[in-house]
């Protein structure tokens, strides 16, 4: 898997800001992404948002809809439990 490391910088047509936890894994056809977004300029400055994303085998951000096979589920979650700010955002997704 590619490393990427965080924080580091998105930039988006409504505002930029930092990428500030990742959970990613290796899949098979690319590499599956939950990010925790802080956004520094723009319309959204001061919020924080979750990005899903897919990378290629090669780290570039691929312009397609996050696909998650069930098998991927339990390795995606240990990512997560890994990313605090990221998981406790996510909570509120699904609580």
């Amino acid at each position: 898997m590619t490393e990427r490391r965080v924080p580091r910088a998105f930039q988006l047509p409504w505002g930029s800001g930092l990428i500030l936890e990742e959970a990613a894994i290796e899949g098979g056809l690319h590499e599956p992404a939950l990010e925790l977004l802080r956004y520094e300029r723009g319309e959204r400055k001061g919020q924080l948002a979750i990005r899903f994303s897919a990378y290629s085998p090669e780290g570039e951000l691929e312009r397609r809809p996050l696909i998650v096979n069930e098998r991927e589920l339990a390795r995606l979650k240990k990512e997560i439990d890994r990313a605090p700010r990221l998981k406790a955002l996510l909570k509120k997704l699904v609580e």
